[in-house]
């Protein structure tokens, strides 16, 4: 199983694809690949690089691991393709956006329009095999991802980091505060989102002032 991954974020990590934790991480990937049945498709592994190159980063959600069920990952943390009824978080977070800035909900629950305008929809854990959460969980994955967190932190200024939940928050420890805008809540599942911790956080508008107050584009969500 050769990385093909988009050429900035090659450049980023080369050191990280040398590491013996990657080398031994692929070989389980490719292993579980050829004798399950695992999610996202091979080809979108890498998606959230390959729509979000790394100088064109804006904003960053975290996720945890992708979908497990027939049809669901994309390789966008949160997203499903076109076509996919929207999972319960998807559909909270679409209703903050409703109530936040008035976007209605829209039809398809595909967030490839957001990470082409710079949202890298980053899952901790890229794979999964299927109806088994967590399954890849813990074999290098979270250290990659890790990696990936410290070098938008030391080599951008001006990011705003979304972390939604207790895990994105520990996630989000790699993070410099002082250049960037980090926006913390609870998750958007309902156990979450049902106790009073999601609705209302307003990370959606914040997020757009932050990046129109330093000079770029506001995310069109």
């Amino acid at each position: 199983m050769q990385v093909t991954i988009e050429e900035s974020w090659k450049r980023q990590l080369a050191d990280e694809f040398e590491k013996p934790y990657f080398k031994e991480l692929i070989r389980f990937v490719k292993n579980e690949y050829d004798k399950n049945t695992c999610f996202p498709p091979g080809r979108q592994i890498f998606s959230a690089f390959d729509h979000t190159p790394f100088h064109k980063v804006k904003v960053v959600i975290l996720g945890q691991d992708p979908y497990h069920g027939l049809g669901q990952a994309n390789g966008l943390c949160f997203s499903v393709a076109d076509g996919i009824a929207k999972p319960p978080s998807l559909i909270n977070i679409f209703e903050e956006i409703k109530s936040d800035i008035g976007i209605p909900v829209p039809p398809s629950g595909n967030l490839e329009r957001w990470a082409d305008q710079g949202v890298l929809l980053l899952n901790a854990t890229l794979t999964v095999r299927a109806n088994q959460a967590g399954s890849h969980q813990k074999k290098g994955w979270e250290q990659f991802t890790d990696a990936v967190i410290t070098k938008l932190s030391e080599n951008r200024e001006g990011l705003v980091f979304l972390l939604w939940g207790g895990y994105a928050k520990k996630k989000g420890a790699k993070i410099n505060s002082d250049k960037h805008l980090v926006l913390t809540s609870g998750h958007p599942s309902p156990l979450s989102a049902n106790r009073g911790y999601w609705f209302g956080n307003k990370h959606f508008s914040k997020a757009n002032a932050f990046l129109e107050e330093n000079g770029m584009e506001k995310i069109e969500w």
